[in-house]
């Protein structure tokens, strides 16, 4: 079968923008393209979640047997974010970025800590994740993880695709 210059073409462009994620990577000017979640409201957050505290959220309409296969972490190979180490700023960008990279995908796991490294043992990490993922447009559910999977320190996110 012979591919034509047209189709040729149109596969280039496709597959010439999509570069593996690396979160390492310093920011460039790609934010628009990679879809940054713009509308973000970033104010302070009042009610810090604590590291042990089980999170979970949905939206009107959310499927009952998605939250239940995120509660029971029965999730196939989902890709895997990891934010130890970074500010909150720098993990909703990060986020961002993943979110829009795996739109296609239904569920991907947050790992975002437990913030056991503060003296009053809140979570500034995850309070901030939780609070970024209430806000974005594609996130339809949320729940925190079975301890196999990172427990109180991590979220299965169920996306709109």
């Amino acid at each position: 079968m012979k591919i034509n210059k047209e189709d040729s073409q149109l596969f280039r462009s496709a597959v010439d923008d999509n570069a593996p994620f690396d979160k390492d990577a310093q920011p460039s000017n790609h934010t628009q393209k990679w879809g940054i979640f713009e509308s973000y409201d970033n104010t302070t957050i009042a009610n810090n979640l604590l590291s042990g505290d089980v999170v979970a959220y949905k939206k009107n309409g959310t499927p009952p047997r998605m939250i239940k296969r995120m509660k029971q972490g029965k999730i196939p190979h989902p890709p895997v974010l990891d934010l130890h180490g970074q500010t909150a700023s720098e993990a909703c960008k990060t986020l961002a970025k993943f979110i829009y990279q795996h739109q296609n995908r239904q569920f991907i796991h947050v790992i975002h800590g437990k913030g056991h490294h503060n003296e009053n043992k809140t979570s500034v990490l995850k309070t901030q994740v939780v609070h970024f993922l209430k806000q974005h447009p594609q996130i339809l559910a949320f729940n925190s993880c079975p301890a196999r999977d990172g427990g109180t320190g991590a979220l299965f996110v169920f996306l709109k695709h």
